[in-house]
């Protein structure tokens, strides 16, 4: 089981409609698929999307680092030793997403080679997970159609509400709106991607008290260190650290510093390895964790769930795995669906998905 060769494929596959958020805007999933074959010839997927807005990777420099550092550091490693892949990937600083892809596409090569799912693999705690729908900005009454319609056609019943933007009653009316919609049949969170001071969120979040809101997550920046200290203080919901704590490190930090509650992850930025090192810390910390969304495709989100069915911890809270719906396609030959507010782990050894060579031609970049 001896890694024999590891591909870095850019694609792009467009967006019916762009997803707007405070650090961004995305138009378009400019991803890139990575394989890892081994010399037997079983192959594993994963996927990398960058997020230079946020970790600073690009499409160019994934496809670089995975095939000008990281390839030749892993090539004849036997998938068996992802601990030594993962620390000679550590030698290499940042570079989350695309060390990340290499990590995932490991476990699923080996889910294939020993006849599991790497959900079994890993726990086997479930095999489907509730999902949680990311709504972008725009005007209230359009936000409110896209939750009508995610909820009718999906059954989804939880839903992450993008915030952030000035002036801030935008978006309180955005999430009154909501809850004036549904009432208590939905539950309702709010993520802020660093775009507001500590001030106006806490302002923003007294206003929004009695809209029963599940997590408040990223209001303001982490670096402005007394001021996510004094916000996190004066909240009475559970506040989630996302891009600010990504390693088990930051993951420490922020909440023995009082600058976090609960924890977001998202298997895109940590993998496997890591990813199941900041579970099992939150575990022991006592902190709620969520399984966040990267704005994945399907293979992606195949990753997500296929991690976070595996515990009890992350099966506990619906799980952000349903922005794949906003894309024009995807790469697999069998689309994930999502049912009754659910999405299941793909049955198959590995993630349980194939990539179609037909779609992959179509999107491929190089």
């Amino acid at each position: 089981m001896k890694i024999a060769q590891i591909e870095a494929i850019p694609f792009a596959i467009p967006y019916r409609k762009p997803l707007r958020f405070a650090s961004g805007e995305i138009s378009a999933a400019n991803h890139v698929l990575v394989r890892v074959t081994t010399e037997d010839g079983i192959v594993g997927i994963a996927e990398a999307p960058p997020r230079p807005f946020t970790y600073g990777e690009t499409q160019r420099g994934i496809v670089a680092v995975i095939e000008d550092i990281f390839a030749p550091q892993l090539l004849g490693l036997s998938l068996w030793q992802r601990e030594v892949a993962a620390e000679r990937l550590a030698r290499t600083i940042g570079n989350p997403t695309a060390k990340s892809a290499i990590d995932m596409a490991m476990w699923d090569a080996w889910g294939k080679s020993v006849g599991a799912t790497v959900t079994e693999l890993l726990g086997g705690y479930s095999d489907r997970l509730r999902v949680s729908h990311m709504l972008g900005f725009d005007q209230p009454e359009a936000m409110v159609a896209e939750a009508e319609e995610i909820r009718e056609h999906y059954g989804i019943n939880t839903f992450k509400v993008k915030v952030g933007r000035r002036p801030v009653q935008l978006d309180i009316a955005i999430v009154c709106a909501l809850r004036e919609r549904f009432g208590a049949d939905i539950e309702l969170y709010v993520d802020g991607n660093r775009g507001w001071t500590a001030s106006e969120s806490l302002a923003a979040m007294r206003q929004m008290a009695d809209l029963n809101l599940l997590f408040a997550e990223e209001l303001n920046p982490a670096d402005d260190v007394v001021g996510r200290r004094w916000l996190v203080r004066h909240l009475d919901i559970p506040f989630i650290a996302d891009e600010s704590a990504t390693t088990p490190a930051e993951v420490t930090r922020s909440i023995l510093d009082g600058a976090a509650t609960a924890i977001s992850i998202k298997t895109a930025r940590s993998g496997f390895i890591q990813g199941r090192r900041v579970l099992h810390l939150a575990e022991g910390l006592g902190v709620e964790v969520v399984m966040g969304n990267q704005i994945d495709g399907q293979i992606g989100s195949a990753c997500t769930v296929a991690f976070g069915a595996a515990f009890a911890h992350t099966s506990r809270r619906a799980a952000e795995l349903s922005n794949f719906l906003d894309m024009c396609d995807d790469l697999l030959t069998e689309p994930l669906r999502i049912t009754n507010g659910e999405l299941r782990v793909a049955q198959g050894n590995g993630l349980g998905i194939t990539v179609d060579p037909e779609k992959l031609q179509r999107y491929r970049l190089n």
